[in-house]
């Protein structure tokens, strides 16, 4: 059932899919005020759309993913309109709703300053408070893009250009004196965006490329309610104090220096103890998995990724060596990805279905040539770690090594305090992408996908479908996980993979003496070292588990009377293979106890005459607050057994 807000405040409740000419009278009439948007087979449309339509329908409202994202698009017409009105000027490029808002880019002579949004935020709420219609109309491209060229729309030509030659009309909404570019849906009126805030503006190059020209971006967010604005900038608060990008450089876990470059953190010694601890755990883990270890190189030459399809497939997010037009010189690239070296190991010899299936894993450092605007902390570089892996099998061991794969990385995940925050995706090809950027046939896609889907179906998965995300020679899972902020990420993909063994001429001798193509299954088990790292910053709070934490414990004197001692517990403690400091400054007992405290140590032992003469430690545990005396034994078997069970 959806609930849907009359204007007296009242609820009714009616069900996801009806008979359009049970409500439609009251949504072409206005008075469901809750509803954004509406969704038909799979498609979300206006709500005018279905005015007269005798079909079946949802209702989406702003509760809904559909609706926030009609709510939120509608809203930056209104911020386009309202700096139109307030900066003729200003040139419009693209608004677009996003998972936590929306946003604008303009091309200026200067950024907005805070005043200034503040003056845009008065206008908007003026344009809400008219309640101003939105009307759809089409033009040809010819027309469209002739009336654009005279209002010196530079942005909106070039959109409009780009599908120019398929001839189809072009779509713009309009609302008052303000029209712009647009496929929609929107809101009937400009009326239910009671409440807004601009949050920033900040500097974004055109399709993100640092060729283009720098435009201002202006960060924004919508609400039916000012309550709700209200809580969602609380949310924004407490999410600016768990931002890895600023808590995990104010804690010391990493930097970045601009002469560096963008895109290439820094692990400090902290940073790195972390994803060193990581890595030894996930590759002890995948060893009693039966997953063996590889090392492989850092690049490899033209030839062998046009082999793999990477050249022709990913060229512009790879870093070239040389030049890759010349083909009388030799060329290197940095691997954006590790499958194509893996194989090796397998084509190393005459493999038969005895040697399947062959799980390998390797923990591999990888080059993608991100785009500038896209970078963030440690969440998205160009340099990164990932525990990678192949499982080369037969086409009869698929399903169980795939559930194999996504129990090991469902383990990892809840392991680090993650699982339950992830969602997952079914990534699968668009056999319309203009950019055709998919190997094999369409026969081999479906029966890729169909595959896939019956072993997701299986194992349970809740997942949605996501057109267009899978890599260029097969589908995949990818579980999925949001920043502080709300931006979604890939942690972990499953990837399923009937394309590439041909490619590289893989074969096995199977039971009857046949050669067979294997399958073959690219996963990752814990993903991205780097933005694992970064999300276990932020769902912590920078205060990560005992058994992760790069420092454990840490030691405070009293007096420089009770070092030796201190020294004492330390060596025996460290012994045991636990993370160890003393706080020996020259600084008072509170002082360092609230330094400990700031640093979200998992444990602190203080030492004073008392313990030294009893020979014991005074414990304080961040998770379980004072526990008073114990002796050093007493201590290290409790360390020992919260690490071995990893609390978190």
């Amino acid at each position: 059932m959806i609930k849907l807000t009359l204007k007296d405040g009242s609820i009714r409740e009616i069900e996801n899919a009806m008979p359009a000419a049970d409500i439609v009278k009251g949504i072409g009439a206005g008075l469901f005020k809750s509803a954004c948007c509406v969704k038909i087979n799979g498609e979300v449309k206006d709500l005018r759309t279905v005015i007269d339509a005798d079909c079946e329908f949802e209702v989406m409202t702003f509760d809904s993913i559909e609706g926030k994202k009609t709510f939120w698009h509608t809203a930056s017409h209104i911020l386009a309109q309202a700096v139109k009105r307030l900066y003729p000027q200003a040139k419009l490029a693209i608004g677009p709703a996003i998972d936590s808002g929306f946003y604008y880019d303009f091309d200026l002579d200067k950024p907005f300053t805070a005043e200034e949004l503040t003056k845009i935020e008065a206008e908007m709420k003026k344009i809400a408070k008219d309640g101003i219609p939105l009307e759809s109309y089409t033009m040809t491209p010819e027309e469209a893009i002739k009336a654009l060229e005279e209002q010196g729309e530079i942005y909106k030509v070039e959109l409009c250009q780009e599908h120019a030659d398929k001839g189809e009309p072009i779509s713009f909404y309009k609302q008052g004196e303000f029209s712009d570019l647009c496929a929609g849906p929107h809101l009937m009126t400009t009326a239910p965006v009671k409440a807004v805030k601009l949050l920033s503006c900040t500097g974004a190059y055109w399709r993100g490329s640092e060729k283009n020209k720098m435009l201002s971006r202006v960060y924004a967010v919508a609400f039916p309610k000012a309550s709700q604005l209200e809580e969602h900038l609380k949310q924004l608060e407490e999410a600016k104090m768990r931002d890895h990008n600023k808590l995990g450089r104010e804690l010391e876990y990493f930097t970045t220096v601009d002469t560096v470059g963008q895109g290439l953190p820094i692990l400090l010694p902290k940073g790195a103890r972390v994803v060193q601890l990581l890595q030894r755990w996930v590759e002890d883990v995948e060893q009693k998995n039966g997953y063996l270890l590889t090392k492989t190189p850092l690049m490899a030459k033209r030839e062998f990724y046009k082999i793999s399809g990477h050249w022709d497939h990913y060229l512009d997010g790879m870093f070239i060596l040389g030049d890759p037009y010349d083909e009388t010189k030799e060329c290197f690239a940095l691997r954006p990805m590790t499958c194509p070296f893996q194989y090796q190991v397998f084509l190393n010899r005459q493999r038969s279905y005895r040697d399947l299936p062959m799980r390998l894993g390797e923990t591999s450092t990888l080059f993608r040539n991100e785009d500038s605007g896209e970078m963030h902390g440690l969440i998205r570089v160009r340099q990164f770690t990932i525990s990678e892996g192949h499982l080369v099998l037969r086409p009869e061991q698929l399903e169980e090594e795939f559930k194999g794969c996504l129990e090991l990385a469902k383990y990892m995940l809840e392991t680090v305090g993650m699982l339950e925050n992830c969602t997952f995706r079914f990534s699968q090809w668009d056999p319309e992408n203009p950019k055709n950027k998919y190997e094999g046939t369409k026969e081999q896609w479906e029966e890729a996908q169909a595959v896939m889907g019956k072993i997701l179906d299986n194992l349970g998965v809740d997942y949605t479908v996501g057109i267009d995300e899978a890599a260029f020679y097969g589908p995949k899972l990818d579980i999925q996980y949001k920043n502080v902020y709300g931006k979604e990420d890939t942690i972990v993909t499953i990837q399923i993979d009937m394309l590439l063994a041909e490619r590289f001429g893989m074969e096995y001798v199977d039971v009857d003496g046949s050669k067979r193509r294997p399958y073959i299954i690219h996963r990752t088990s814990l993903g991205c070292y780097e933005r694992t790292l970064a999300y276990m910053i932020e769902h912590f709070a920078g205060a990560l588990p005992l058994w992760i934490a790069p420092e454990q414990v840490r030691i405070i004197p009293v007096a420089d009377r009770h070092l030796d001692y201190c020294y004492e517990i330390r060596d025996k403690l460290e012994a045991a293979g636990i993370r160890i400091t003393i706080d020996d400054r020259a600084e008072k007992v509170g002082y360092k106890i609230r330094s400990a405290t700031m640093d979200k140590l998992p444990v602190m032992l203080t030492i004073g005459d008392k313990e030294v003469e009893e020979k014991t430690v005074s414990v304080r545990s961040r998770r379980e607050g004072d526990l008073g005396s114990m002796t050093s034994d007493e201590l290290l078997l409790k360390l020992l057994d919260d690490i071995a069970k990893k609390v978190k």
